[in-house]
């Protein structure tokens, strides 16, 4: 059997968890959240496994809103990201630390509940159907060349926009083969029209709104981890002991492995509309565009009987 995991980064969920938490609020129309999609369409293509990576201190209130109803469907495992979980000598130099280290360290955490391929996703954005079979075949069908093989599910820009703000996206260039060859990671694309804009003291830059972007859905190996292992020690030497934000990230890291030459990194194309609550303003459009998906058949009005 052609065994995958779904790994979900819920660990920057803010502590008033389910409590007026905008990722964890009911878009659905019995109260689903964005992650009981992400999960029901990770099953339907074929992932076997669910990996949360929380705090610990959301554990009990986690179990209650999603975790136990999940393990019912699909094997369901834990892992903890917590701020001071780091070598033991770089403690005392981040005392003052209070959140934890981004992506990378979320992934690093997950490494002994982890024995597949795996995908990686946000809590809170929408994926739609075809990122998940788009990455279940690849991971479950990768060769060995002699170099790590990953993947990374691209979106169109324009599809990842939101009417009431400015977002942050990676905006990918890939070859002529499919592979990536960069990432820009591009901050405050607002919407205007049928264009997406970047506005500055500099005046309007116009971004082709049809390039593929990175919304954090990766596909990685077991392997992968033990390079953000090594990887982290050097990134917390390098950090001051005062850049309390320091963050260590995916996209930067994948970024520069692919820079050294030491991964290939296929990017598989979504064309569905993403969505996700980056601003509270975006809970309705969030709810309107699954009742509309209800209503067309692509999800039962009942996800889980």
């Amino acid at each position: 059997m052609n065994r995958a995991a779904l790994v979900i980064m819920a660990a920057g969920i803010g502590s008033r968890f389910g409590g007026g938490i905008k990722q964890l609020a009911p878009v659905g129309p019995n109260g689903e959240i964005i992650m009981d999609y992400s999960i029901y369409d990770a099953i339907e293509a074929g992932f076997d496994k669910v990996v949360f990576v929380i705090r610990k201190d959301l554990e009990k209130d986690f179990k209650e809103v999603i975790g136990n109803r999940i393990e019912k469907q699909v094997e369901v495992a834990y892992a903890y990201q917590e701020v001071s979980d780091i070598p033991e000598k770089y403690r005392e130099k981040f005392t003052e630390r209070s959140k934890p280290w981004g992506t990378g360290q979320a992934i690093l955490c997950c490494k002994d509940v982890v024995d597949s391929p795996f995908l990686v996703i946000n809590a809170d954005d929408y994926y739609g159907k075809d990122a998940f079979k788009e990455a279940y075949s690849y991971l479950t069908s990768v060769e060995d060349t002699g170099k790590m093989q990953i993947c990374m599910v691209s979106f169109v820009l324009k599809n990842t926009l939101s009417d009431n703000g400015g977002v942050t996206r990676g905006i990918c260039k890939v070859d002529e083969t499919g592979m990536l060859a960069g990432i820009t990671e591009t901050h405050n694309i607002e919407k205007d029209g049928d264009r997406a804009v970047v506005r500055s003291d500099d005046g309007i830059k116009e971004l082709d709104p049809e390039s593929p972007v990175s919304m954090n859905m990766w596909g990685l190996t077991p392997e992968f981890i033990n390079i953000l292992d090594s990887g982290f020690d050097s990134f917390l030497e390098e950090t001051s002991r005062d850049d309390l934000k320091a963050e260590y990230l995916l996209p930067t890291i994948i970024g520069d492995l692919l820079q050294e030459g030491k991964l290939d990194v296929r990017v598989l194309k979504s064309h569905d509309q993403w969505f996700g609550v980056t601003y509270k303003e975006d809970r309705e459009a969030v709810t309107d565009a699954l009742r509309k998906l209800i209503a067309d058949g692509v999800y039962p009005s009942v996800l889980y009987r």
